[in-house]
């Protein structure tokens, strides 16, 4: 990122309006694109449903200092592939698309090249990306737009194409699966130089609800995102031992986020008093956030704590909005973690005790290439997120999060995520 600032990486939906709609309301500068038809020698592929199989795709990238992690998927006939940032906080899997490109940004590899395999504006995952009683502008094809809170935005047509996966059972699929052609792009304040987002939220269009629509995994997605960087991503149940993981029921929020719903904030294994915090687990979001008033609570129990501590705050470090200087550079989080407390989010689920998500300090601190330690926890207000406490990648780091659609829950447990699981294997 060359050094300058780092803004908190934001990639979760707020809405997805018609792109004949004009961004509802918002005077959007994209122009609709008539689709043009392509031609293509692409081929149907067939789907074999392996049953009590999975997926599993490395993952690379990191916090700090590249600001997000990127999985690397093969699309197309012939498979090409491309660079996209896994979000658990939208559903739209897009490309970056030469249809041609209205408005794209820079990316690691040339643009998708579409087919013309469109999906009809009456297919159900449309009408999933449109409010109730959208018209269709042209019937034959699939208009989308999709806003995100950092203020970017992905104006494009959906069609079908090959995906290539390697299953863990040893089997190769290619799905037959929809995506958007993505061919106006307006970078957000987080925009990061990838092809596009794999969207892996809980909506019809999401990758793991069209793959378990046919029958080829359940619908599970989990990460395994390493403080070292890199980890891997999954798709389905083979990877991990139930009986192992911490559940908590998800909640069913209107916006359709993963969401454990109220959680508390606990400092140093005591209650805050900081209640009712309506908590998103997001994948596409590089740091977390708090809402105003429990953020300036926890910053206030944060300071009472290096109260005497040989640290001070630091105005020359712009990484983060607040970071904290020693006697000497730090070059580790191991140098400096003493100072610091760990803190968790605490569900009351339900069911046999709390869970609690534990946020220990290398899990919400970066080291600055200044050698400052910086708050990996922002302002979420100031963010545009209202009232959402949002837990996002610094905080997962070095945890098996899982999101059962199956069961309605959210799953962790602490794991090495350096090395992907083999078939079969369970992570120890």
């Amino acid at each position: 990122m060359g050094g300058g600032k780092i803004v908190g990486i934001l990639i979760f939906v707020v809405v997805v309006v018609s792109a004949a709609g004009g961004g509802g309301g918002e005077n959007h500068h994209h122009q609709q694109q008539k689709w043009w038809k392509w031609m293509s020698s692409t081929s149907a592929a067939m789907v074999n449903p392996v049953v009590s199989s999975s997926i599993v795709l490395p993952l690379y990238g990191n916090v700090y200092p590249l600001g997000y992690y990127y999985v690397q998927l093969n699309i197309g006939q012939p498979s090409r592939p491309f660079f996209l940032d896994p979000d658990t906080g939208s559903d739209l899997t897009w490309l970056q698309c030469d249809a041609p490109c209205v408005r794209c940004t820079t990316a690691p590899h040339p643009f998708y090249k579409p087919n013309n395999d469109l999906v009809p504006c009456k297919d159900p995952l449309c009408a999933s990306l449109h409010p109730a009683g959208y018209k269709c502008e042209s019937p034959e094809q699939c208009d989308y737009q999709v806003d995100y809170a950092d203020g970017g935005s992905s104006l494009g047509v959906l069609l079908n194409d090959v995906f290539h996966f390697n299953m863990t059972s040893g089997a190769r699929m290619i799905p037959r699966l929809s995506l958007g052609c993505g061919y106006d792009q307006l970078p957000g304040q987080s925009y990061h130089p990838l092809d596009g987002v794999l969207g892996l939220g809980r909506g019809k269009t999401s990758i793991v609800s069209q793959l378990h629509s046919k029958g080829a995994v359940q619908n599970v997605v989990g990460h395994c995102l390493s403080g070292r960087g890199g980890g891997f991503l999954f798709f389905g149940n083979e990877v991990y031992d139930s009986s192992r993981i911490v559940w908590t029921p998800m909640a069913h929020d209107r916006m359709k986020h993963y969401s454990a719903g109220s959680g508390e904030l606990i400092f140093g294994g005591k209650g805050t008093g900081l209640k009712n915090l309506f908590v998103v687990f997001d994948s596409g979001s590089s740091f977390s956030y708090l809402n105003a008033h429990t953020y300036e609570g926890f910053i206030s129990l944060l300071k009472k704590e290096l109260n005497g501590k040989p640290l001070r705050e630091t105005k020359d470090d712009y990484t983060l909005p607040l970071c904290w200087k020693g006697r000497r550079p730090f070059k580790t989080i191991n140098d400096v973690k003493k100072y610091f407390k760990q803190f968790a989010l605490s569900f009351g689920n339900g069911w046999k005790s709390k869970a609690h998500f534990e946020i220990p300090p290398e899990s919400y601190l970066i080291i600055s290439s200044k050698g400052s330690v910086c708050l990996g926890v922002l302002n979420g207000t100031e963010a545009g997120l209202q009232n959402v406490n949002l837990i996002g990648d610094i905080s997962m780091q070095d945890k098996m999060v899982i999101y059962d659609n199956e069961k309605q829950a959210i799953g962790w447990m602490s794991a090495n995520c350096d090395r992907p699981p083999k078939s079969s294997n369970m992570i120890m």
